[in-house]
């Protein structure tokens, strides 16, 4: 039987922009299904009482530092090399995140997933400014006027607002978060473990 693997995610996240890639690889060889579920990265961090690591580890010595190097040597075993840090990071994402929740379907969620990681990792785009979000959907081909007025319908902050409680219920707080069969595994270094699972090996 397939297994569905639901990547719950915010492009706010750097770890979520890592983690996309091998994450895909990990499906394709395992055969497993791929969910996206956005949720908003700063109302989880309000929920649950988590923040961003280089704000709640700035106090403690060294851990910044070796999360830094554990970061980069992610990026280079990947060879994710066009990763660029976002200069306003913290940012606010729920521009992007009511897009993704506006997606016609799981296809079409995806191939925004696609499109805009790059602009927001790679390219550092506003994330909070229409107009370039706007730029980046129209040059991928989606109806970024159409997307863009999606995010300002009530029911699309409602699911979105929605899908964060949701995941927080279930024991997310932060991302990369991915469920399969109730299960839960958190970061990227998680996926050897979760490919383990989906192979059918323990989790």
């Amino acid at each position: 039987m397939t297994k569905t693997v639901e990547f719950i995610f915010d492009i706010a996240a750097p770890n979520g922009y890592l983690a996309w890639y091998p994450l895909k690889q990990v499906v394709a060889r395992t055969g497993a299904e791929l969910v996206v579920t956005p949720v908003f990265l700063g109302g989880m961090h309000k929920l649950t009482g988590n923040a961003p690591p280089m704000i709640r580890d700035a106090e403690v010595k060294g851990k910044v530092a070796y999360a830094a190097l554990e970061f980069q040597r992610f990026i280079d075993r990947h060879g994710l090399t066009r990763f660029k840090m976002h200069p306003a990071l913290p940012f606010n994402s729920i521009l992007l995140q009511r897009v993704l929740v506006a997606a016609a379907d799981e296809t079409q969620r995806q191939a925004l997933v696609e499109a805009l990681l790059p602009a927001v990792w790679e390219r550092n785009v506003d994330c909070g400014d229409p107009q370039a979000v706007g730029q980046e959907l129209a040059a991928a081909g989606f109806d970024a006027q159409a997307l863009l007025a999606a995010t300002q319908d009530p029911q699309v902050k409602a699911k979105l607002a929605q899908n964060t409680e949701s995941a927080v219920e279930r024991g997310a707080f932060g991302i990369p978060t991915f469920y399969v069969d109730g299960e839960m595994w958190f970061g990227k270094e998680r996926l050897g473990q979760l490919e383990d699972y989906l192979g059918g090996g323990k989790p």
